[in-house]
Order: C-alpha cells, then structure tokens, then sequence
C-alpha cells in the first residue's frame, strides 16, 4: 500500500480542530509506517506553518512527529513562500518542493506525480 498524507490545516486558526486535523494526519502515517506500508507526508498551504510549532519539544504533537519525521518528503516551497513558513521549514531540515511549476509560485508539489506513482492521497 501507498499513502501520501497532506497537511493542509493551519495552526494560526488556533483552532481544535486544526490540531485534531494534525494529530490525525500524523497518526495516520503512523499507522501505515508501523504497518510497512510506504507512506509520505507533505506539508502544504497554510499546513506549512506546523513545521515551526510540531518541531518544537513542547508542542502536544512532538513525540507523534518525532515517530514518523523520517516519512516526511517535505514542504511546499510556494506555500511556504506565502504563508510565511520557509525559514522554520529550512531550519527543521525539510525540503522545499517544487516539482509543479505553477505560474507566478516558486512551485508546489505535484500530487500528479504521486497519483501517477500508485499513492492515495489524504487530505487533512
């Protein structure tokens, strides 16, 4: 099985359900992880701003993160550029996606290509 996970929620809402939405991504990949099943994360949109909180000890997601860090293919570089989250993604040791040059970003993912690869993508 193939999964690739994308965060899209964002921590600025300060909402429950964008920390739900996060826990839940990342226990997803747990699970497929634990499974032996090839998983991989993206952070994209406003989803790039968890970087900067989930990397830091104290945050209630770290450890769960932490179990899963090495399944995280990275960030998108153009939402990252827009949503204000490349320094922290650059500092946490994440690449910066760009395999999809969208016109007028620094480019973005391509879920095309994951499709194309055989993953399902889940949105979160």
């Amino acid at each position: 099985m193939k999964a690739a996970i994308v965060i899209l929620s964002d921590p600025s809402s300060g909402t429950e359900e964008a920390l739900g939405r996060l826990f839940n991504a990342l226990a997803s990949a747990y699970d497929f992880k634990q499974n032996g099943d090839d998983v991989t994360l993206l952070f994209q949109g406003a989803g790039t701003r968890w970087i900067g909180e989930v990397s830091k000890v104290e945050h209630p997601a770290h450890d769960l993160f932490e179990a899963i860090k090495d399944s995280v293919a990275g960030v998108s570089c153009g939402c990252a550029d827009v949503f204000g989250a490349t320094d922290s993604a650059v500092k946490s040791g994440f690449d910066l996606i760009k395999d999809n040059a969208v016109p007028g970003t620094t480019g973005l993912p391509s879920l095309r290509n994951l499709i194309a690869d055989g993953y399902q993508i889940l949105t979160f």
